[in-house]
């Protein structure tokens, strides 16, 4: 039951998937930050200039407001997460895949087509004969 459950696991589509899941909530965190804080206060602007750290206000409205620093927190954020990610679980996974490659032995090349028109010519010339 164990060695059944590590080769479910080994197969690698459960950590893809896992990897796929938390990639996808992190890049999720930027999309939400780039259009709550961009694309939202672009629509709802239409006049203005106040500067605030790495927000900018476009006009009077409080909906105006470009906060840089959330988008780009949220880059760092999706960046750091998909590093670790990767380190973590992907390039470890292709380690074991690659070890696991090595062990098998390879199986028997497929025939090339100049030999298997000799085989088929040969088949035909026993038939011949035969006939």
């Amino acid at each position: 039951m164990i060695k059944g459950f590590k080769d479910f696991l080994m197969r690698g589509n459960v950590i893809d998937l896992a990897v796929a899941v938390v990639i996808g909530a992190a890049f999720n965190a930027i999309v939400t930050a780039f259009t709550t804080n961009l694309i939202n206060p672009i629509i709802a602007v239409f006049g203005g200039n106040n500067v605030d750290g790495l927000a900018v206000k476009l006009g009077d409205n409080d909906k105006t407001i470009i906060d840089f620093g959330a988008i780009l927190t949220a880059i760092i954020n999706f960046v750091i997460v998909a590093a670790v990610v990767y380190f973590i679980f992907v390039l470890p996974m292709n380690k074991i895949k690659e070890r696991r490659k090595r062990g098998e032995e390879p199986g028997p090349s497929e025939p090339t087509d100049v030999e298997l028109l000799k085989e088929i010519r040969d088949l035909l010339a026993a038939q011949r004969r035969e006939g």
